[in-house]
């Protein structure tokens, strides 16, 4: 039998991209392919859509409902479990907005044998940000990711904040989930260096990171603040970690 591979994707209204992304998903060719998808309470009826592409693939796609916006973190982290807990030998996160395109998932299983984690990085020879993105906007960016966050935690990763990823379950499992405690975007940070304290090999992936197609960004100037202070958290909460 094949290795399973298992899609996460959090999402909060998300109504007008979820059918085009499962779709597209589905329609790779992959064997062994399931999607999960992880809804807060959409109050746009982003549940009520995965639940009819439930019942249309039963076997491939599944939804776990939460009780209102709990944050990405813990979406990521019940998805993950689950995921696990049905015998995923690979995990791959991704957002539901088209930022990450699903073709990269294919290239992503070519490559990680010889890896641990493949990012989806936006920052390495290759890849590239959407022409869109304002030069006070991409500078943010560069500057959390390749300087700011990268000093604060010494970490050779370049797209600290990536949120397309495969993991390996072993990885996961390492880690120890619970002990995972970011609940906003910062859990992708958090996650970076955990990953890089234990000593698993990564490889980042260039991407091309198109800005979401549909709906209003959810990464707002409170959030970024909080993201920021919360690095300082994460290298004193996990300064002992070791593989």
């Amino acid at each position: 039998m094949s290795s399973k591979t298992t899609v996460v994707i959090p999402t909060y209204n998300e109504a007008n991209n979820l059918p085009t992304l499962a779709a597209d998903l589905l329609s790779l060719e992959l064997e062994n392919l399931t999607v999960l998808i992880v809804d807060d309470d959409s109050p746009d009826g982003t549940g009520e859509i995965a639940d009819d592409i439930h019942l249309r693939y039963p076997d491939r796609f599944d939804v776990i409902h939460r009780a209102g916006k709990q944050g990405l973190g813990t979406a990521y982290v019940a998805g993950f479990q689950r995921a696990l807990a049905e015998g995923a030998d690979y995990i791959v996160q991704m957002d539901a907005d088209f930022s990450h395109s699903p073709h990269y998932i294919p290239k992503f299983l070519e490559t990680v044998p010889a890896y641990d984690v493949i990012v989806g990085s936006r920052y390495v020879p290759g890849g590239k940000l959407d022409e869109r993105w304002s030069a006070g906007r991409y500078f943010l960016s560069w500057w959390a990711n390749q300087v700011y966050t990268r000093a604060i935690l010494g970490l050779a990763v370049r797209d600290v904040t990536a949120g397309f990823k495969l993991w390996r379950r072993r990885v996961l499992e390492n880690i120890d989930l619970q002990n995972v405690q970011s609940s906003g975007y910062v859990f992708q940070v958090e996650m970076a260096y955990l990953t890089e304290k234990k000593g698993f090999r990564v490889l980042e992936y260039p991407i091309y990171f198109e800005d979401r197609r549909i709906g209003r960004s959810k990464m707002s100037i409170p959030i970024k603040f909080e993201a920021a202070w919360r690095v300082w958290e994460i290298r004193w909460r996990h300064r002992n970690a070791k593989q």
